[in-house]
């Protein structure tokens, strides 16, 4: 049996996602073809490696076996990689980030610029996912590495193969139509009368918000749920609630709202995580130091 590369990553996958069509969508595949794959590779092997479990495929005990070879073999294979990575000292290399909206729209292009000053041979290369779903990209090798958000009101649960290396931390700040709120800093509390645009409970920021705002003693009266940053300012604009921003987020910001202090410190860290196993990339180790210098650069707390 000589299982190819590309039928082993999707066992491996479907050993931690359990369905095919979390599978497909995590690695950008159809339905179809990665059941035809994983089929192609049960023939292969010569024995069953499935078994349906409810809505759930579950793995045999030949399939165990071989997902634990599929591990051993791809881990082989990427440390392969990186050492002539390492040979080539970052030559040609071009690394995978997952970013959110506020840091593709001002972080992502200083970090880049910094990077690409300090280390030409290094390319980047990004795709926009919701905060949540970066660390499970850069688990599955999606992605070389991702920014994630710890909010001082909620932190995001770890994922034991991943390291995180903190490069900034934001203040969080009330955002109001013009004239709505008549001081110099508002408190948390403050706002508990107001109507509020915020996103979905599902999300960090959502979750992180909804948190903060019982900790101060009330459940915000949320009158539109917005998931992107953008649209939550726009309908502020339009006079129909307040919300919170940070400061990478307040560049979407129009001349049409007041933004003002928040007297409770809700903060959040920005952080970059990849691979435990990573952590000797030289390219990686890089891209974290330009994209500190950038946030720095933009005027960003160190962590």
């Amino acid at each position: 049996m000589e299982p190819s590369l590309h039928r082993l990553r999707l066992l491996r996958e479907l050993e931690r996602r359990e369905t095919v069509t979390a599978v497909a969508g995590a690695l950008d595949y159809t339905v179809s073809a990665v059941s035809q794959q994983l089929a192609l590779l049960e023939r292969e092997a010569g024995t069953p490696l499935f078994e349906r479990r409810g809505r759930r495929i579950g793995l045999t005990d030949a399939g165990v076996v071989l997902a634990g070879h599929a591990e051993t073999i791809l881990s082989a294979v990427e440390d392969a990689g990186h050492a002539m990575e390492s040979a080539r000292a970052g030559v040609g290399t071009t690394l995978t980030a997952g970013v959110w909206a506020s840091v593709a729209t001002r972080l992502l292009p200083e970090g880049i610029r910094v990077l690409a000053r300090d280390h030409p041979g290094i390319g980047v290369r990004s795709r926009e996912l919701a905060p949540e779903d970066t660390t499970g990209a850069v688990r599955d090798g999606s992605l070389d590495l991702a920014f994630v958000l710890d909010y001082s009101s909620y932190t995001m649960a770890r994922v034991p193969e991943l390291t995180r290396a903190p490069i900034a931390v934001e203040s969080l700040h009330v955002v109001a139509p013009r004239g709505w709120i008549d001081a110099d800093e508002v408190a948390l509390a403050d706002l508990a009368s107001r109507p509020w645009v915020l996103a979905h409970p599902r999300s960090h920021f959502g979750r992180a918000v909804r948190l903060a705002c019982r900790e101060a003693g009330f459940e915000p009266d949320i009158r539109h749920e917005a998931g992107e940053q953008s649209t939550a300012l726009a309908l502020i604009t339009a006079g129909l609630g307040v919300t919170l921003a940070s400061d990478l987020g307040l560049s979407t910001t129009t001349a049409d709202v007041d933004v003002l202090p928040l007297s409770d410190g809700l903060t959040r860290t920005v952080s970059i995580a990849y691979r435990e196993r990573d952590a000797r990339r030289r390219p990686l180790q890089a891209f974290v130091d330009a994209f500190t210098e950038a946030a720095l650069g933009l005027g960003l707390d160190t962590p």
